[in-house]
């Protein structure tokens, strides 16, 4: 039972770390990349739809992103929803694609990306306390209906501390490497 706990407790703060890792991919770095692109979605019949998923997606270099829509009447529709999304450079419609110039990033971009980061990593961290508490709060019930002693609720919490401070720990590693990344002209 409290093993099954310690399991389910480190599976949701492994996801949250996963959730932080999968955010960052939004984040604009020094190099161009089509995740940028993940956030932007289209009214494709009615339905909101990645762009992925109506045409194809390349980076044709370090600063150049092509969008080939599989069906010509949506250029104007993804024209128009780049530039609502605001990612940082102007689409540039030629009638058959779309080609996205990025400029390269300022000190200031790339700190304000950096400041974007760290305020996911604070979410992750929110998280990761968060199902500690949920963990903590189930123990504590356990010891209430007497499933568990005293003593084995104390070291109980104790290991989901130890769980929780790993993953606080990994997210502090993952967030210093990545500012390193950004900063890096």
């Amino acid at each position: 039972m409290i093993n099954e706990l310690f399991n389910e407790c480190e599976t949701k703060m492994k996801s949250s770390v996963n959730h932080m890792l999968r955010d960052f991919k939004t984040l604009r770095t020094g190099k161009v990349t089509t995740s940028v692109l993940d956030n932007v979605k289209i009214d494709y019949y009615g339905t909101l739809t990645a762009l992925d998923q109506v045409g194809s997606i390349l980076v044709a270099d370090a600063t150049t992103i092509v969008i080939n829509p599989w069906e010509k009447n949506l250029l104007n529709i993804i024209d128009s929803a780049i530039s609502k999304a605001n990612i940082g450079a102007t689409p540039n419609n030629d009638g058959s694609q779309i080609k996205l110039f990025f400029p390269a990033m300022t000190v200031e971009q790339r700190q304000e990306s950096v400041k974007q980061m760290k305020g996911m990593g604070e979410h992750a961290k929110v998280a990761v306390r968060n199902d500690r508490k949920n963990a903590n709060d189930k123990v504590k019930k356990y010891e209430k209906d007497k499933e568990i002693t005293a003593d084995e609720s104390k070291s109980a919490q104790d290991n989901i501390q130890k769980i929780t401070d790993k993953y606080i720990t990994e997210i502090d590693s993952i967030l210093r490497a990545k500012e390193v990344e950004i900063l890096k002209v």
